[in-house]
């Protein structure tokens, strides 16, 4: 019998719905919201009404019938940092996501609310999979050389495990959990993590100026380094903020953040922009090579995921600096929608166990070190 999913993803201007019986997209569209509009609610929790009758109303204009659908699964904004897989929605992942409980007011928190509030709608069950804050680190991945700062797991989750389960199975013939691969998203963040044996257990911080530069994101910048940049620029913690997440890479450097535009400068000689590409994959490439190292050079793959891999000319770059390790294959674009609903089947089929959310995180520093 056919498994029918409905994937919900909540971001700031729209929210994306999707429609699968087993693997197949039946039905897949953004729904705009009005910037407008939004500004009305006076928290994110408010916004819930309109954006589940913008979905309804999109979905009746569209003739399309949630009825016998099995389960609704939403972005599982809002939560703790746990370890990844498939949660059921429970009174305390709504609860969790309606405070922001690891401290994150963004739309992905209204995924898992309106992911129940359609579950009840239409008598099915609701899930969440992989969390923004999964969290599968190993230990010796998050100390730092001052004491009380951790270096802490947010990563692209949902696409970049989800792209890791699809290639072990459709490449490999193998399941996700026997291998171990270098997984990146390449996108207005960059996300590259080790996978060993079914979890992720290291990677840069992209919300907290980790890893390598962006088109948004400053990535790794010395510490002195920094310290000069705040006084020459009298540069406050705010400004620093959204340096590691909005406004630093290309955006700080030439004030733009579209990567075509980027290359399309290159192309035509622009020195400046051509050393920001280049500079950009370099990092990516170091990141990789780090990895590599994580996982002891026993890697079944490096895998390329995000927009900017419809980029061959990075996506030739990586292959040349980093086909020794292990064999590169690209998947430009993301999995996201594709990701919630596999999660969802792959449950019901009994190929993976439903888990309950506790609200425990998985890490809150070495008690040792207390």
């Amino acid at each position: 019998m056919s498994i029918r999913v409905f994937a919900i993803n909540p971001g700031s201007t729209s929210t994306k719905i999707a429609l699968f019986e087993d693997d197949q997209c039946l039905f897949s569209k953004n729904v705009a919201h009005d910037a407008a509009e939004l500004a009305k609610y006076s928290d994110m929790p408010a916004q819930l009404p309109y954006r589940r009758d913008m979905i309804l109303k999109l979905l009746e204009e569209s003739n399309v019938s949630l009825a016998g659908v099995d389960v609704f699964v939403g972005r599982g904004g809002g939560l703790v940092n746990i370890e990844g897989g498939v949660y059921n929605i429970d009174d305390m992942v709504l609860e969790h996501a309606r405070t922001c409980a690891n401290g994150v007011v963004h739309p992905a928190t209204l995924g898992p609310q309106l992911a129940d509030e359609f579950a009840r709608r239409f008598g099915a069950k609701a899930m969440v999979v992989n969390p923004p804050d999964t969290d599968e680190f190993q230990d010796l991945a998050r100390m730092t050389g001052l004491k009380g700062v951790y270096r802490v797991s947010h990563l692209h989750a949902l696409n970049l495990k989800e792209t890791a389960i699809r290639h072990a199975r459709e490449v490999l013939g193998r399941r996700y959990e026997d291998c171990n691969f270098i997984v990146c998203h390449i996108g207005g963040g960059i996300s590259v993590s080790a996978h060993r044996g079914g979890k992720m257990v290291d990677g840069n911080d992209i919300v907290g100026g980790d890893g390598p530069m962006a088109p948004t994101r400053c990535g790794n910048v010395p510490v002195y380094g920094l310290l000069d940049y705040m006084q020459r620029e009298k540069a406050d913690i705010k400004t620093l903020r959204n340096l590691a997440t909005r406004t630093g890479g290309f955006v700080n450097h030439i004030g733009i953040s579209d990567a075509v535009e980027l290359t399309k400068r290159a192309a035509e000689g622009d020195q400046y922009a051509a050393m920001l590409w280049n500079t950009m994959i370099y990092q990516i490439e170091k990141e990789i090579g780090a990895m590599a190292a994580v996982l002891h050079g026993r890697v079944d793959g490096i895998l390329l995921g995000g927009g900017m891999v419809h980029s061959k000319d990075l996506v030739q770059q990586i292959t040349d600096s980093c086909a020794w390790i292990a064999p590169v294959t690209a998947y430009p674009g993301e999995f996201e929608m594709e990701a919630m609903a596999a999660g969802a089947i792959r449950v019901l089929k009994g190929e993976e166990t439903l888990k309950t959310y506790t609200g425990e995180r998985v890490f809150d520093g070495f008690d040792f070190a207390k």
